[in-house]
């Protein structure tokens, strides 16, 4: 998978002024910036949208052969968007649509307060709405796709909270997995220190999960602005079965916005892997 590159009237001009390898890295900051902010400004249109949790009813029924109804028989788990710090359900509009086009029929996107202060409470909270969706649905398991701190919690949700029983694939988009450094300022607000290096919650996600069944896919970007260092969005665990997916030339916001990285999601929720088999394609797919 690629993400295609728009042609840049300057490109050659550029290309003569810099060094190859310094213009190759200043035209992909430059772009990734410049889709970064168109990104950011539609997000601030659809924002309003997004406040209210969105309305969740039964699954329609479907007419049988003799004429009684019944509940829809769908091989797929629903999908659970969760969104990331200080954000909405809004943001993931169009990954949503994307994955309605392509057979997930049961796709629903939490609100989390913004005013939540501990990713703990987050993640409980979390987990008594899986156990209704499921209830509602009366599928046994669920997919997440969480976007930088809506990973976290779904990860917190399943490792320590024991959601691995609900959850079978956990998509995180610039999950913070090691802690970020960026915006020291930041830390004011309590999830911002949960979020940073060394901090007790993520202590608690290096400590051992023996027997997880949740498969990870962790997409990082090599742009993203707001994970310092790069690799803080990957996830480094023994015990979980994890496979690390680099995205270049795309910043954070873009994530879950992208057309290249929403096939990857796809692909990632539709694998039917063993453990074995998540481990060896580990780092294995890449959208560049």
């Amino acid at each position: 998978m690629k993400v295609t590159r728009a042609a840049l009237p300057f490109l050659p001009l550029c290309q003569r002024l810099l060094p190859s390898r310094l213009a190759g890295l200043s035209l992909a900051l430059l772009k990734a910036t410049a889709l970064e902010l168109a990104i950011l400004a539609g997000h601030l249109l659809l924002y309003p949208s997004g406040i209210t949790q969105e309305r969740r009813g039964s699954a329609a029924p479907l007419p049988s052969p003799d004429g009684a109804a019944q509940l829809p028989t769908e091989s797929k788990p629903p999908v659970v968007l969760l969104h990331g710090f200080i954000d909405n359900r809004s943001v993931f509009v169009l990954l949503r649509r994307s994955l309605a086009q392509h057979g997930r029929q049961q796709v629903e996107s939490l609100n989390y307060s913004p005013l939540t202060c501990d990713i703990r409470t987050a993640a409980e909270l979390l987990g008594r709405h899986i156990e209704e969706i499921c209830e509602r649905t009366g599928s046994s398991q669920v997919d997440i796709v969480g976007h930088s701190l809506g990973g976290l919690i779904a990860r917190y949700y399943v490792q320590r909270l024991g959601g691995d029983l609900r959850v079978r694939t956990l998509v995180t988009l610039g999950t913070p997995h090691s802690g970020t450094r960026v915006v020291p300022l930041a830390n004011a607000h309590p999830i911002v220190r949960q979020m940073r290096p060394g901090s007790d919650l993520l202590e608690e996600l290096t400590r051992p999960a023996p027997g997880c069944r949740t498969h990870f896919i962790s997409f990082w970007s090599d742009l993203d602005h707001l994970m310092d260092p790069l690799e803080t969005a990957c996830i480094d665990h023994p015990d979980l079965m994890v496979q690390n997916v680099r995205v270049s030339g795309i910043g954070h916001l873009a994530l879950p916005v992208h057309p290249a990285v929403a096939t990857g999601i796809r692909q990632a929720l539709d694998a039917e892997r063993t453990g074995a088999e998540a481990a060896a394609h580990a780092g294995g797919l890449t959208v560049a």
